[in-house]
């Protein structure tokens, strides 16, 4: 007999996105798409539940099992580095993580760099490699402001269009790591329904363009 598995899924754009592939993918739940201010939506015959959590807390329920498997960003991953399974890259919510500065910043290695950004090990991690000296500010909202109050000398921020970038005068100087949507799993979860997230990685697979 089949067993039910727990879907966490990102609320927002992206969420709703990754929704579609698994409608597509055969296991749909009309449910979700009702104006309601349900959390939790079950469609038993396709064995499926999903709820919405905040797009920084999919890893978190299902590294702790409260959802057998998810859908988060690949900076997440990096970031916070859960204990989990990474099954698929769904090659959606693509961006990139880069760092930026001022049009007409140039670096100055003589320096202790300071750098603005959500990300901290992320940066901390491509700057060791750099062997750069740096001094990490860790902010978690506007970050294209800090090097133009001068509170950083550059930022490193997920970038998509770069739209902000260019109508804040800044401009991209160094990409570090290409993002996108990953399908995750709890590896407790994944020892006892195998064969359902198999299947469910199977046919998500197919329906990547």
């Amino acid at each position: 007999m089949k067993q039910i598995v727990n879907v966490a899924l990102p609320k927002g754009r992206l969420g709703k996105k990754v929704y579609q592939m698994f409608e597509a993918a055969g296991f749909e739940c009309p449910e979700l798409l009702s104006e309601s201010r349900k959390l939790i939506f079950e469609n038993e015959e396709k064995c499926i539940r999903y709820f919405w959590v905040k797009p920084s807390d999919v890893a978190i329920y299902v590294e702790r099992g409260a959802a057998d498997v998810g859908v988060c960003g690949k900076d997440i991953l990096l970031e916070s580095e859960p204990d989990v399974y990474e099954l698929l890259d769904l090659d959606c919510g693509k961006c990139r993580m880069m760092v930026a500065a001022p049009e007409k910043w140039r670096d100055d290695p003589a320096r202790t760099l300071r750098v603005a950004t959500k990300f901290p090990k992320i940066a901390r991690r491509y700057y060791e490699g750099k062997s750069r000296d740096i001094d990490i500010i860790k902010l978690n909202g506007s970050i294209e402001i800090a090097p133009i109050l001068g509170l950083s000398d550059v930022i490193v921020d997920i970038v998509e269009t770069g739209n902000t970038l260019r109508a804040n005068h800044l401009e991209t100087k160094e990409e570090i790591v290409d993002i996108s949507a990953r399908f995750i799993a709890c590896k407790s979860a994944y020892k006892f329904k195998t064969e359902e997230i198999q299947e469910i990685v199977q046919k998500l697979s197919e329906e990547i363009k």
